[in-house]
């Protein structure tokens, strides 16, 4: 059981890093495409409103919600 559990310990020390250098990336692609896309003004202001709200979360440590934010922004511009 101690084996498990240091385990996940190793993991989620290992995971919270790579998800902190994800943030920036994800923002940098929407910041590209934002220049390119063809979304309506309120869809473009949503976007905007989201990788704000990501950068916020990004900014004060709560990686996996940026993460889970951002993807909603890139998904409305139709990026990975």
């Amino acid at each position: 059981m101690k084996t498990v559990i240091r385990a996940a310990i190793i993991l989620a020390l290992t995971v919270a890093p790579a998800m902190a250098f994800q943030c920036p990336a994800d923002i940098a692609k929407i910041n590209q495409a934002l220049q390119t896309t063809s979304l309506s003004d309120a869809e473009k202001a949503q976007v905007i409103a989201l990788r704000d709200q990501g950068q916020a979360l990004h900014d004060a440590g709560q990686h996996q919600q940026s993460v889970d934010t951002l993807a909603q922004a890139k998904q409305m511009l139709g990026i990975e």
